[in-house]
């Protein structure tokens, strides 16, 4: 059977820029950064790998971080100072996405401490959590409706610990909050303690309780950094800054602790130069695991063994760039976007779907300071 549609000129010519913003929406991702100077924007062709103009899409201070709501309609950045309207503490800032990709600031809130480095939106979209480097502490902001930031809900401070008997106290550094895949817990990497924190959570109250055990202990000077989840939640990837290692950890759901299960370097056998580690994501397959050296100035990749959940190093691929401190992956996995926030570049490599190796694919974007990427559906 043969289906007839009659339309007029303009029906027939409104369905075919429908269909057209359709095809284009679903080939294009926006991209996001965070830089010193504001939030930048771009997009790429997911087809081809190639990226669009770059434009800046919202001015504010140090947005070393950015979070994306779960509805795709707000971006979250820290602002990653000392002081906010002459209080000792960052700040955070809300913004809402419009349909073209600009940004509209909503509203700010103090973060709870000097330098917030990191921040995330709970799963459920209800509150932002924030991470604070110089602070040694963390937030939590219930969210509004329209992804607004209500007044914090919780605050959190960590003590610093004696290493040795009359020597000064290491500093807490809290360096990133991931809710688990249930929002049952949170998870806190601290840097300077050498610790991942666990906390029992409720969502809907916005606050935290200790679990117990408190926190899985890493040898001392790992400098625990940032935190991955494997897609299918029974594992959890640390990627430690100080001795450029990866910890991989099971993950009990029930109990919301993590135990460790293999350390191992992000760096070639032989490698003694300065360097040191950042970002960590996992490939929205589960098979790839990717951590970036600053220093060495590579990604180091490596498979994950599915049914162990440890990692075996595949390779290092050079970033084209000084001191990748942070990458994205996109949400298709074809793409690796690589940050280099010292020589002011973006680079985008492709991933081998069988190997999980990167290749460049010759494409670089050029802006100043990039230190965090977000990808949103165009």
């Amino acid at each position: 059977m043969t289906l007839k549609i009659k339309l007029s000129f303009g029906k027939a010519l409104f369905f075919l820029l429908t269909l057209n913003v359709f095809v284009f929406s679903d080939n294009f991702q926006n991209v996001y950064i965070g830089g010193t100077s504001g939030i930048y924007s771009f997009h790429v062709d997911l087809l081809t790998g190639k990226p669009g103009p770059v434009a800046v899409v919202a001015e504010t201070v140090n947005p070393s971080f950015l979070a994306v709501h779960p509805n795709g309609k707000i971006l979250y950045a820290v602002n990653e100072t000392a002081e906010f309207k002459g209080v000792k503490t960052g700040s955070v800032s809300a913004f809402a996405v419009a349909a073209e990709g600009k940004l509209t600031l909503l509203n700010q809130q103090p973060s709870g401490g000097k330098n917030p480095c990191h921040l995330i939106v709970d799963r459920a979209g209800k509150n932002l959590l924030i991470a604070n480097y110089s602070g040694g502490s963390f937030e939590i902001i219930p969210l509004s409706i329209d992804g607004s930031l209500k007044e914090p809900s919780c605050v959190v401070q960590h003590k610093g610990k004696e290493t040795e008997p009359g020597k000064k106290p290491s500093k807490s550094k809290c360096h990133s909050i991931n809710p688990d895949p249930s929002d049952k817990y949170v998870f806190v990497t601290d840097l300077g303690l050498d610790r991942v924190f666990f906390y029992k959570y409720d969502g809907e109250k916005g606050i935290v309780a200790p679990n117990d055990p408190p926190a899985l202990l890493l040898p001392p000077k790992s400098g625990p950094r940032h935190f991955a989840w494997h897609p299918f939640g029974r594992y959890a990837y640390i990627i430690n800054e100080t001795n450029s290692t990866i910890t991989a950890a099971s993950f009990d759901p029930e109990k919301g602790t993590l135990k460790e299960l293999q350390t191992i370097s992000t760096l070639p056998s032989g490698f003694t130069d300065e360097t040191d580690c950042a970002e960590i994501q996992v490939h929205p397959s589960g098979k790839f695991l990717y951590g970036s050296n600053r220093g060495h100035d590579s990604i180091a990749i490596f498979s994950i063994d599915e049914k162990t959940g440890k990692l075996k190093t595949l390779g290092y691929e050079p970033t084209q760039g000084k001191i990748p401190r942070n990458f994205c992956i996109d949400p298709t996995g074809k793409y690796l976007l690589a940050a280099n926030q010292k020589s002011n570049n973006i680079v985008i490599f492709a991933i081998d779907p069988a190997t999980g190796l990167l290749k460049p694919t010759g494409e670089k974007i050029d802006l100043p300071s990039p230190m965090c990427i977000k990808f949103l559906p165009f």
